[in-house]
């Protein structure tokens, strides 16, 4: 890798610390082509990128970002993976790790917070930033339907009694 190709991979490390919302740091060990297309292909259908790269040129990448607190943990045959959502990165690297034992999850950083591996774990187990939406929409919405059926709830209740009485003086 000459200097120029490694000044643009600095500089495209850091622009990917500027812009996602979480950073996870994984350790391979020993992992296959095929686990690491499998990986990669796991990674991405969650929204999130994996990238190996060189730890000296990470550690450049991250300093002056909110991740600079990561610089310690990249030692060893190191990788990372990023995603905009919070959760989506640690989600799938966590899943795929529960079935390969060829990964180790090192930890990781959310913004300026810095996790260890049980860290990166716990953020895996919250939902996606697309289910609290949903959540918070049926929140919103409950309300409404809520005060719809209260509306329509006494005239329903006038047809049955008048339904009964006719049924009974039949």
């Amino acid at each position: 890798m000459d200097r120029s190709q490694k000044a643009e991979s600095v500089a495209s490390l850091n622009a990917t610390f500027n812009e996602v919302g979480v950073v996870v740091i994984t350790r391979n060990l020993g992992m296959t082509v095929a686990q690491s297309t499998a990986l990669r292909g796991k990674v991405r259908e969650a929204g999130a990128t994996y990238k190996v790269a060189k730890n000296s040129l990470a550690k450049l990448a991250a300093k002056d970002t909110a991740y600079e607190g990561i610089i310690d943990l990249l030692t060893g045959p190191t990788a990372i993976a990023s995603s905009v959502d919070p959760v989506a990165a640690a989600k799938a690297v966590v899943d795929f790790a529960k079935t390969n034992d060829k990964i180790e999850i090192v930890g990781g950083s959310l913004g300026s917070v810095v996790l260890n591996a049980d860290g990166i774990k716990a953020l895996a187990t919250m939902p996606s930033l697309d289910e609290m939406r949903a959540k918070l929409i049926g929140l919103v919405q409950a309300p409404a339907t809520k005060i719809a059926q209260l509306s329509t709830a006494p005239a329903a209740k006038l047809a049955r009694v008048f339904q009964a009485y006719a049924d009974k003086a039949a």
